[in-house]
């Protein structure tokens, strides 16, 4: 801040007049575009990115596109037009920005992906994101665990859902649950009953937990009417909401039909008290505050003219180029550590969970 501008700031004050500083202004503006608000981790990941850049010295331009692509791209133009000087992209779907990105490289504007890879892209200068193949090797432990597997329990009936295939993060999850399951699957002590495996067969576009329920309500009709479900992988807890009502419509909760074994991702506050009341066995949590420092350390980086830190350079290829990458550690949550990972962490109030 300038001579000038703190010598109208103290006479501001003086006068009893509420003034901002011009502090974020003097160090630019970093656009930040996340994908929708119907999954609440996006909201929380949207504030914390903000209220870590403004402790920074950063002004910030949070957009949400509501799950439109062409909304994202009209914002990320804007943001360019505006003059931001980094871009941080959560993309709705990760193939459809590359001239976008090519406008920002023309412009000099850095572009960090933000928990999704941007794709077929070679303007994606750094992406920041959670260890993915991990959090669908945790789903998958955790319904491991719950069935007694390892103990040799079995046979088990289970069904198998997949995040978006256009969010590129939905086949790490995918895979990484496989790498668990397969064993299972290959020695009868899993069965997928309707024999539907793949992310082509299970993948749900969008996220969408209500095209979960409906794909659950088929599976149950087709194929349970005899038999009953044990487990079901879902990748995330948006759609094990959606899996979960259906089941319950079809008398799972009661009498001799126990809730069956859901694993989920993002530990949402209706997910955790699913837990807690035993309709839903996990969720994978991915705590956004220390995605938003890791992301808001790459700005700061790039515009101090320094290098941001990275741990990984070699897993994340988008077909244009391996994008350095930093990966942050998922965490499992049950019924029996969610008040020590999600309470005593500061993340959640007790009280918002009952």
């Amino acid at each position: 801040m300038g001579l000038f501008q703190k010598l109208c700031l103290a006479s501001a004050l003086a006068a009893g007049i509420l003034v901002t500083p011009a502090l974020a202004q003097d160090k630019g503006t970093v656009g930040i575009a996340m994908p929708d608000k119907t999954v609440e981790r996006w909201i929380d990941d949207g504030k914390n990115v903000v209220k870590q850049l403004e402790a920074k010295g950063y002004g910030a331009d949070l957009q949400y596109a509501n799950g439109d692509i062409p909304g994202q791209l009209a914002q990320i133009e804007n943001m360019l037009t505006k003059g931001d000087k980094v871009l941080v992209i959560a993309a709705i779907d990760g193939t459809t920005l590359a001239d976008a990105l090519k406008a920002a490289a023309a412009k000099g504007v850095k572009v960090i992906a933000y928990d999704r890879l941007i794709r077929n892209s070679e303007n994606v200068d750094y992406y920041a994101t959670f260890d993915n193949f991990q959090v669908g090797v945790l789903q998958a432990q955790s319904l491991e665990t719950a069935l007694g597997l390892k103990a040799g329990k079995g046979p088990f009936n289970i069904e198998l859902f997949g995040g978006s295939p256009d969010d590129n993060n939905a086949f790490f999850f995918y895979n990484g649950a496989l790498s668990v399951l397969q064993p299972y699957l290959d020695s009868g002590k899993l069965v997928v009953q309707s024999k539907q495996m793949g992310m082509d067969k299970v993948g749900t576009l969008n996220w969408d937990g209500s095209l979960a329920q409906s794909r659950m309500d088929n599976l149950l009709s087709a194929f349970y009417t005899d038999k009953k479900v044990d487990a079901v992988l879902s990748p995330n807890d948006t759609l094990a909401h959606g899996i979960v009502a259906s089941l319950k419509a079809a008398g799972y909760g009661s009498g001799d039909k126990p809730i069956p074994f859901i694993s989920g991702q993002d530990a949402e506050v209706a997910s955790v008290k699913a837990i807690i009341a035993g309709d839903q066995y996990s969720t994978v949590f991915k705590d956004t505050r220390d995605l938003a420092k890791v992301s808001v350390g790459m700005v700061d980086a790039v515009l101090s003219g320094g290098k941001p830190e990275i741990n990984d350079t070699k897993s994340y290829d988008n077909g244009k180029k391996v994008v350095p990458t930093y990966l942050l550690k998922p965490v499992l949550v049950t019924k029996d550590n969610w008040k020590q990972v999600l309470v005593d962490s500061g993340y959640y109030k007790e009280d918002q969970l009952k």
